[in-house]
């Protein structure tokens, strides 16, 4: 008798579980994962184009000899870790050779995911790229700063403030121009910066994006020279603005024969030819000025 009453209990929780079945079966697949990786596999992002509004949608553009590993969402035959050939291209399983270069992570994707689909491999592919070196997309750094050398340009809207301040920034001889060169929509590109305004008010319009191949140059600072009836003849730094009274005293002053009558500066013209100036004492001084202090007769 207790028997024959467990068969309808049984027969409920068999049909409970095969509604549940059921309903967990018609569930979506999970959403595509984003090209970004886990946060303990950060995923380099490169710049993106001069003027770029924002570098919160930009993604990183896969460049020849970067190290990236894809993998097919339940399909763990197909993950593959490899680097982009010179050309530009990867061998990926079942497809063969792919062409990825120059796009960005989730173009990738998606071209890989199109071939699984169109040849009847994966039905729906969910793809994951996540690029472990870059090496595709570098920029230089030379002249005068602590560390010059070719970085890798890891973020999307990599400026040019990143880039010096990833090489250390400029060093004590370091002036305060720097040159970005490179290309641009196939044409030469080149952009000269005042260091300080970068960081006036409105300066963030010349902190411009850095792209791949791009050359940031600093010049030593300028200088100015002084010799004959001052303290400390030699070579000296011209600040922005420095007057002849400013480099007297940067000379460490006249010497008790010296006068400040008769002073005169070598000073090189537009046509390359030097010219003698007889210059006030308010007179501002320019790069490669030579100043001599003459001696007083009485």
């Amino acid at each position: 008798m207790k028997s024959s009453r467990r068969f309808p209990i049984l027969a409920a929780m068999l049909m409970a579980a095969c509604l549940s079945l059921n309903a967990w079966a018609q569930t979506p697949a999970p959403a595509t994962r984003s090209a970004a990786p886990a946060a303990t596999t950060a995923a380099p992002t490169a710049p993106a184009p001069v003027g770029g509004t924002s570098g919160a949608t930009a993604e990183y553009r896969l460049g020849s000899g970067d190290a990236i590993r894809i993998s097919v969402f339940q399909n763990p035959d197909l993950l593959l870790e490899t680097r982009v050939s010179e050309n530009g291209t990867i061998t990926f399983p079942l497809l063969g050779t792919v062409r990825v270069g120059g796009l960005a992570v989730s173009e990738a994707e998606g071209r890989i995911a199109e071939g699984l689909r169109k040849g009847n491999f994966v039905k729906q592919p969910q793809v994951t790229i996540v690029v472990l070196k870059v090496t595709g997309n570098q920029a230089s750094v030379l002249g005068q700063v602590n560390r010059p050398g070719r970085y890798p340009l890891e973020v999307a809207d990599t400026r040019l403030t990143d880039l010096l301040s990833t090489a250390g920034g400029v060093t004590e001889f370091g002036g305060e121009q720097l040159v970005l060169t490179g290309t641009r929509d196939g044409k030469p590109y080149r952009l000269e910066v005042d260091l300080p305004t970068l960081f006036a008010e409105g300066g963030r319009a010349q902190d411009v994006i850095v792209q791949n191949g791009d050359v940031l140059w600093i010049e030593r600072y300028p200088r100015f020279y002084i010799y004959g009836e001052v303290q400390r003849p030699g070579q000296m730094r011209l600040e922005r603005g420095m007057t002849l009274m400013q480099g007297l005293a940067a000379g460490g002053g006249l010497t008790l024969r010296g006068t400040d009558r008769g002073i005169r500066i070598n000073r090189k013209g537009a046509d390359g030819q030097v010219q003698e100036v007889k210059p006030a004492m308010n007179e501002v001084l320019r790069d490669g000025d030579v100043i001599f202090v003459r001696e007083s007769l009485f």
